[in-house]
């Protein structure tokens, strides 16, 4: 086991990291930017290195800053959390370059699955639904005007590299889509450093659905069931669910064994989550894998009991995974809201600032995952989420109902937060009822 790991992020994902090194015994370090000298986190840290200026780009996503400061302080794994540098697969050869483990995929497993192409690819041979389009990257605009009227319109155009809606754009027909390509091909580019997109059948309406999986370098992988993330704004998630309500049975356990498979073909280490639409009719059609951990996670540790950080860090260290797939079950029902620091009355203004009032809930099936504290200021560097209020219960209505309460009870101040569009969210019948669709927020919110 690791001696020492170096946390290669901030706020409640590195206070996470540190809590599940901290229950196997092993010593922390956290990488900081200026911005966070005064951050919460790293008072529970064996040691602190400060990387650079605010800029993400000047600290967190420097990497000979942090390999330097994993020598220097003599650790021998890197948890790259989420976000930054977590899905680089150059940062991952470099940390085993330097004889620094990465808790995470190989950097050869990482490619092959962030690439969505790649993906594409190896997910069709291991019988993992894909949506109909292009076989690869687009060369010829003509090729993929001709797969699309195959296909039938409408069709997306996605960035191979992209993600959060970057790189993405809708067409319904063949001008949409010749412009489509360049403006993609060029906002690809301009974000991910690769301009590849490629094209598929779009879903007008549908439900975001991701399967939790886990890896080890001993060939075995499992699932821990499935997290419905339809509830979300501009491609960005507010709530999350585990297990996705209103699934046909047998449907779930086909993907969810589809989505192990993907993972075990790839030969991946660590967590990693396949990511799904799925039409009116339940058929699924894979979006990504995001070879990491996901910010969503606890709503799956809530309803299996597994740790999935602690998880990741074994089988980085080579051990194998401590369960086989029939000895994982899914109990209740968990619910997870993502506490952002925005004002949703003002197009979701990120709120920097200082917090003074900061009350949290708690008792029995209520977890708070956060970095946040009353005296804490928010920095306006980076993301705007401060915590996930996650809460379990027997059923979905059980959950819902102690969300409610749950959210009724968290007080933070003078700080806008999302606290109320989640209460009404519950409220909202198509949520509740689990009729809606990935888009039903935004039609919500346009009223």
């Amino acid at each position: 086991m690791f001696k020492r790991i170096l946390i290669a992020n901030r706020g409640e994902i590195a206070l996470r990291v540190i809590r599940a090194a901290k229950e196997l015994g092993i010593g922390t370090v956290c990488v900081y930017s200026t911005a966070d000298r005064d951050g919460p986190w790293l008072e529970h840290a064996d040691q602190k290195v400060c990387i650079g200026p605010p800029p993400a780009k000047d600290s967190y996503l420097r990497i000979d800053r942090i390999i330097a400061a994993a020598e220097i302080t003599h650790a021998d794994a890197i948890h790259p959390g989420y976000g930054f540098l977590s899905e680089n697969a150059h940062f991952a050869e470099v940390c085993r370059d330097c004889h620094i483990q990465f808790i995470g995929p190989s950097p050869e497993a990482m490619s092959q699955l962030g690439d969505k192409v790649n993906c594409k690819r190896l997910a069709k041979r291991t019988g993992t639904p894909v949506f109909p389009g292009t076989d690869g990257a687009i060369e010829e605009v003509d090729e993929a005007v001709r797969v699309a009227h195959e296909i039938g319109f409408p069709v997306i155009v996605k960035a191979s590299a992209g993600g959060g809606g970057r790189g993405m754009r809708i067409a319904r027909d063949e001008s949409q889509l010749r412009e489509g390509i360049e403006t993609a091909q060029r906002e690809a580019l301009a974000a991910f450093g690769n301009g590849a997109v490629y094209v598929e059948k779009f879903l007008e309406h549908a439900r975001h659905f991701e399967v939790q999986t886990l890896g080890d370098n001993h060939g075995n992988a499992v699932h821990l069931f499935e997290r419905d993330c339809s509830s979300q704004r501009r491609h960005q998630k507010l709530v999350e669910e585990a297990p996705a309500p209103g699934v046909d049975p047998e449907k779930r356990r086909r993907v969810c064994e589809s989505a192990a498979a993907l993972i075990r073909a790839a030969k991946y280490c660590g967590a990693a989550t396949c990511e799904f639409l799925m039409d009116r009719e339940q058929n699924f059609y894979m979006l990504e894998v995001n070879t990491r951990v996901q910010v969503e996670h606890p709503v799956t540790e809530m309803i299996t009991g597994v740790d999935i950080v602690k998880t990741m860090i074994r089988a980085a260290a080579g051990e194998t995974l401590p369960f086989t797939q029939d000895e994982i079950s899914a109990k209740g029902h968990a619910i997870e809201c993502r506490i952002n620091a925005e004002d949703p009355d003002r197009g979701f203004m990120p709120q920097a600032g200082l917090i003074e009032r900061w009350s949290a809930p708690s008792g029995p099936g209520i977890r708070l995952d956060s970095h946040a504290r009353a005296g804490y200021r928010i920095p306006p560097n980076y993301d705007s989420m401060i915590g996930k209020l996650i809460v379990h219960g027997a059923s979905r209505d059980a959950a819902i109902a102690k969300m409610k309460d749950a959210l009724k009870a968290f007080e933070i101040g003078p700080i806008k937060t999302t606290i109320p569009l989640h209460l009404k969210l519950m409220d909202h019948p198509d949520f509740r009822n689990a009729t809606f669709d990935i888009h039903f927020v935004e039609r919500w919110l346009k009223k």
